[in-house]
């Protein structure tokens, strides 16, 4: 006995090695000229307008391809098992790209100096937390053991970086991102809502390139002329006032966005078309891509005559706003007892408001180019409401309440008549989701729900799943169009005869009414314009 505890006492003498956190080669202000930051993870618009804001402020900016299957398999070579398809398609299409710069006859050593990537990270229950140090476990493992990675967290509000360091993530940086997450997530959701109705094949897509392309300059010029402008003025710590208050007195986009807008309402389109809307959710990353990493399915979906709904980026910012407005309620009682914190709380109360308010009002501000076709911005105490008798909304990880909040809410209003949810394999948060869901359809039996996990080689199977339950979508919306006709005592034939003599109802922008209970555009337009023709 004496003995054991001297083996205990002799152990417990000897140093103990923390795990400490991989402190990696810093990006330098010299390096900003010659350094390019690679990014990607969204769609291509939204990599594209993202790019446009850094580079406005100097930085040389190169975005990434859309990942397809076989940046997976490189990631899943490279990277330690168990994490999710985000990861193995997002390092594994990093890795391919720095691969690609060796062929082409660049030295390993150049690639480390020459190149950083740019990425999101938070902590959190679910695997995200772990992404960063995984990138740069599967970059040594790759032979890049070195190569920089730079993350901004989107938690405890976006972390900024004093001007010692090469990239400095100051407040136009931001507001910048944001702006281009801003347009990015109209362009997309105009295109998604207009392209299944389109008669002249492919007019959508050129109208809403060469916008991009328009935007593309002019949010990178804009920058460039703020950056200057900065330099001049030191503004301290009123620069963010500011600039908020720049960007809503002066829009620099009228002419693009204008311009764009003519172009847009002149796209001809058949309202009379048997549509299916599905709504998509589910975890961030795989709702969000257009490439393997969901199987293509807002390409599948169009190509099945679907209207997609889309979910926008800024949506989940107000989330984040939503979740730190809830955080400083709950903590009311504890933390905030004297005069000081209860000014604090206030404050910041009132602050979270003001730009919540001002994310909405820029949203419809921009949402006029596009013919307000986009849908607005989702309320998200609304959503809370919705969710919170079948879902916490204190359970944090991936989109905590919101896929429940949203079937219901896409349902309950009639606004789709499919809930698609698309989650890497394994996703802890949206797994649970589904485990609500069977409540959730069980109340709203007319929802049809349909999760699919993303594994990679899983296509055919989820396309098989898919297929199944868009066959009674679109039995579903078939039934509600021939409802609408037998009401009305209206032909096919007759309302095509009406449209051809009167061509500007066949217009993208063309308001059709809504009305209660009615989900399908095209017997929404069937009961509006029998109105139209009485007259």
């Amino acid at each position: 006995m004496h003995l054991y505890h001297e083996n205990i006492s002799s152990q417990l003498r000897t140093k103990i090695n923390h795990y400490k956190i991989f402190k990696e080669l810093p990006f330098l202000p010299e390096e900003r000229e010659s350094t390019t930051i690679l990014l990607g993870g969204f769609t291509m618009k939204h990599d594209l307008l993202v790019r446009a804001a850094i580079e406005g402020l100097g930085y040389k900016v190169e975005h990434l391809p859309t990942p397809q299957i076989q940046a997976y398999h490189t990631g899943r070579e490279f990277c330690n098992n168990g994490m999710c398809n985000p990861a193995y398609f997002t390092i594994g299409n990093l890795i391919q790209f720095l691969f690609h710069l060796v062929q082409k006859g660049m030295t390993k050593e150049e690639i480390l100096k020459k190149y950083v990537f740019l990425t999101v990270g938070a902590c959190g229950p679910c695997r995200f937390g772990m992404y960063e140090n995984e990138y740069r476990l599967a970059l040594r493992n790759a032979g890049f053991d070195g190569f920089r990675v730079l993350v901004f967290q989107q938690v405890s509000g976006f972390k900024q970086t004093d001007e010692n360091s090469g990239l400095v993530m100051n407040e136009e940086f931001f507001l910048g991102i944001i702006k281009a997450i801003l347009i990015a997530d109209l362009l997309n959701d105009f295109f998604y809502k207009v392209k299944p109705y389109e008669i002249n094949q492919g007019e959508t897509d050129l109208v809403l390139n060469k916008l991009v392309k328009n935007i593309y300059n002019d949010l990178k010029n804009e920058q460039k002329i703020l950056n200057s402008l900065l330099k001049k003025i030191k503004l301290n710590d009123y620069k963010l006032y500011f600039l908020i208050i720049r960007e809503l007195l002066v829009n620099k986009y009228r002419r693009s966005l204008s311009i764009a807008r003519n172009e847009m309402k002149k796209i001809q389109v058949d309202n009379l078309r048997e549509v299916p809307i599905v709504k998509i959710t589910g975890e961030f990353w795989a709702q969000t891509t257009e490439g393997d990493g969901n199987f293509k399915i807002f390409k599948y979906l169009l190509n099945e005559g679907c209207e997609v709904i889309i979910e926008p980026i800024m949506n989940w910012l107000l989330y984040l706003l939503f979740d730190a407005n809830q955080y400083l309620t709950d903590r009311r009682k504890i933390t905030y007892k004297n005069f000081p914190k209860k000014v604090s709380y206030y404050k910041n109360k009132i602050l979270i408001k003001i730009a919540e308010d001002l994310i909405n009002k820029e949203y419809n501000k921009f949402r006029k180019y596009f013919l307000d076709i986009p849908e607005k911005l989702s309320n998200q105490y609304i959503l809370a409401e919705i969710a919170n008798p079948y879902y916490n909304n204190h359970a944090k990880g991936g989109e905590g309440h919101l896929e429940v909040a949203k079937s219901i809410y896409y349902t309950k209003n009639f606004l789709a008549h499919m809930i698609l949810s698309v989650k890497p394999f394994g996703c802890l948060p949206s797994t649970q989701s589904d485990g609500v869901h069977a409540l959730v359809t069980a109340k709203y039996p007319e929802m049809i729900f349909l999760p699919i996990e993303t594994s990679a080689e899983g296509e055919i199977n989820a396309y098989s799943r898919v297929q199944m339950a868009l066959s009674e979508a679109k039995q579903k919306c078939k039934t509600e169009i021939e409802y609408a006709y037998e009401r009305t005592s209206l032909k096919k034939e007759k309302i095509k005869e009406f449209l051809f003599k009167h061509p500007e109802y066949m217009q993208a922008g063309f308001k059709i009414k809504r009305l209660p209970g009615v989900i399908s555009r095209t017997a929404n337009f069937i009961y509006y314009i029998k109105g139209i023709i009485n007259k």
